[in-house]
């Protein structure tokens, strides 16, 4: 086990090395490899969140209006099988900002829970990980992301897990991702069913002190005052400690910052979207003069699909389909505002989802999730390919032809290298493929949990064995003369085949 398997980066970096020459060079066949390295082109990175591939008229949908996206396509490169590294938000998202799997840095788990549940949680992106955004900074870019993204580790001002830790030099967003609490006319979402649970433990905890005190005043039951008061009062205690977290789950989970500070708490959803839009042409406009990277972390179409009056009732596809209308109508705005100020041949632009669509989020009857065309399964479904198959689209004018599809495996994940070697930087290079340097639990956290899990395996795998002959003992290795072919005498083997085809001796 040698450090390739620490950084992961050796495919997802060839992989981008394909893409790369795939798009500028080998298929294109319109451009010099070094066009795309004569200067630091601004990129923009724009990822929808529980975006079904299905849900775009350029990937064959006929029923929902999503024109801007649409020309997005016409005036560049669609890609046909760009898979996500995850059916689920954060740990697809740790592997596009990365280049690397998400179970390398932590952000992925095979069993409970998948995603944080708390903006005071203290999980994150590690420190210590490398984002693309952190090598542009290095490379001179005005980084911005605006969306959401993880906050704090051990304080509550320590922001370990801030964008601005990770390579971003501006920050606008949520800390924490969109959920049903933060719509206070819906359901909640945050351990509903735990919350559901102690709520009917409380109820038949209140009931049965109701119960008590009644049988005490009915001279039924022979208790103290005290000690239903005291009962009384460890029920209030128990009520008080779950509803002091869940309670508040709006308040404490759906905020806005700028940077470092808070803007927002709660947040109001219905302005949030106009909110994202002004501060991605401001940053637009505040960068004009480049190179810029702007990562555009869209809320859209994350339940609880809080779409504005101009979009409500428009689209044939209920209250999701308006959402994805009104998306597709920001990102028209934002592609506007490159074009306006001068940007378009000189901006690299991306647009996907990071991951497929949720097919289970439901309102009664009505489907809240979005449509992954002919690939079944969907978020969260890590084994079907409606999960990972994703929109893929890449325009840079006068680099990438108008219209090109590709039908090549890409990944999210080859957007690291990619934009790393379009800003004219170097990917990590501690990946060892000749894996010179063993990993010790020293040098990766989860050293002993992967050999445990190995050892497992391979017990497993060792318990399906039946003894066999083994063919490679010594005693059957060794030469044995009588076993030995032999043309002519016996120890002189010596033959020709004449041209006929019949063997013919040599002379003595």
């Amino acid at each position: 086990m040698g450090s390739a398997a620490r950084r992961g980066r050796a495919a997802p970096a060839a992989r981008a090395c394909v893409l790369l020459l795939l798009l500028f060079c080998s298929l294109l066949k319109t451009c010099e490899p070094k066009a795309a390295n004569a200067f630091k082109p601004n990129i923009l990175l724009i990822m929808a969140d529980d975006l079904g591939i299905g849900d775009l008229g350029c990937y064959g949908n006929e029923t929902l209006r999503t024109p801007n996206i649409d020309q997005l396509a016409e005036e560049g490169v669609r890609l046909t099988q760009h898979l996500a590294a995850a059916p689920l938000c954060t740990p697809s998202r740790a592997a596009f900002l990365t280049g690397r799997h998400s179970f390398r840095s932590g952000m992925e788990a095979s069993n409970g829970y998948r995603a944080l549940q708390w903006n005071a949680g203290s999980g994150g992106l590690p420190e210590n990980e490398t984002t693309f955004a952190r090598i542009l900074q290095q490379r001179g870019y005005a980084t911005g992301l605006i969306g959401h993204q993880g906050v704090n580790c051990a304080a509550r001002a320590d922001h370990c897990h801030h964008p601005l830790k990770h390579g971003f030099d501006y920050f606008y967003g949520m800390p924490f991702t969109l959920t049903n609490d933060c719509d206070p006319g819906r359901p909640p979402e945050v351990d509903a069913g735990l919350r559901a649970q102690l709520w009917v433990y409380t109820q038949c905890l209140a009931l049965g002190i109701l119960t008590v005190a009644a049988g005490k005043t009915c001279g039924l039951i022979s208790v103290s005052r005290r000690a239903v008061t005291g009962m009384a009062g460890l029920v209030f205690l128990f009520f008080i400690c779950w509803y002091s977290s869940f309670g508040f789950v709006r308040r404490w989970n759906c905020i806005l910052m700028r940077n470092h500070d808070v803007t927002e708490q709660p947040m109001v959803l219905e302005n949030t979207a106009s909110l994202m839009l002004k501060e991605a042409i401001s940053y637009i406009e505040r960068h004009k003069h480049g190179p810029f990277l702007l990562f555009l972390s869209l809320l859209h179409v994350h339940i609880p699909l809080v779409t504005t009056a101009a979009f409500l009732g428009k689209s044939q596809h209920g209250l999701y389909g308006d959402n994805v209308e009104e998306m597709d109508w920001l990102v028209g705005k934002i592609l506007n505002a490159i074009e306006d100020n001068g940007l378009k041949n000189s901006t690299f632009t991306y647009f996907t989802s990071d991951h497929g669509g949720h097919l289970e989020a439901r309102d009664g009857h009505s489907q809240l999730g979005g449509w992954n065309g002919i690939y079944k399964g969907g978020k969260g479904m890590g084994g079907w390919e409606g999960g990972i198959r994703v929109p893929g689209i890449f325009r840079w004018p006068g680099v990438l032809p108008a219209g090109r599809v590709i039908d090549e495996p890409t990944s999210l994940m080859d957007v690291f290298p990619t934009v790393v070697q379009l800003a004219g930087g170097e990917v990590p290079q501690d990946r060892d493929p000749s894996e010179a340097r063993p990993l010790t639990p020293d040098s990766e956290p989860l050293y002993h949990a992967v050999m445990a899990r190995v050892g497992a395996a391979v017990s497993e795998h060792r318990q399906t064995l039946r003894p066999v002959p083994q063919q490679f003992s010594m005693s059957n290795i060794v030469w044995k003369p009588w076993l030995q072919p032999c043309c002519g005498n016996f120890p002189f083997c010596s033959c020709r085949e004449d041209g006929d085809g019949s063997p013919r001796m040599p002379a003595l």
